[in-house]
C-alpha cells in the first residue's frame, strides 16, 4: 500500500530546484506547466508550455510529441506547489525515452527565489 502511494504521488522521484530548472532550460530542457488556464494566466515561467494535468494524463507522451520540440528529451514539470507536477511525472515516467523532472516547490518556490514570472493580462 505504501509503495503504491509513493508511486502515485511521485515520492522519491527526481526533482530539481527552481534555479537548477533555469539552468536546464538554458541547456534545452522544456518546461511544462500543468496548472489550469487561470493559474497559468496569473503568472508563469516565460517559455513554459501550458498543458493542464488532465490533458497531459489523457494524451501522455504522444501529446508531448505534438506540443514540444523533438529535441526536448528532458522535461521539467511544474505546478503551483509541486503536487500536480509529481502526479504528471508519475504518469509519464518510463513510457518513453524522455527524462521527467519535477520542479520542487512549484511556482511557489519559483517566486520565493525571485525568478522571473510572465503574466497574461
Amino acid at each position: 500500500m505504501i509503495a503504491m502511494l509513493k508511486t502515485l504521488f511521485g515520492v522519491g522521484a527526481a526533482q530539481v530546484s527552481p534555479r537548477d530548472a533555469v539552468q536546464r532550460m538554458n541547456q534545452g530542457a522544456a518546461l511544462v506547466d500543468v496548472r489550469e488556464a487561470g493559474e497559468f494566466a496569473g503568472g508563469h515561467v516565460l517559455g513554459a508550455y501550458h498543458i493542464p494535468l488532465a490533458e497531459l494524463r489523457a494524451g501522455g507522451p504522444a501529446l508531448l510529441d505534438t506540443r514540444l520540440p523533438a529535441a526536448a528529451t528532458e522535461i521539467l514539470l511544474i505546478c503551483q506547489s509541486g503536487m500536480r507536477s509529481r502526479l504528471a511525472q508519475s504518469s509519464l515516467a518510463g513510457k518513453d525515452a524522455r527524462t521527467y523532472l519535477n520542479v520542487a516547490g512549484g511556482m511557489s518556490a519559483w517566486r520565493a527565489e525571485s525568478l522571473p514570472v510572465s503574466r497574461q493580462d
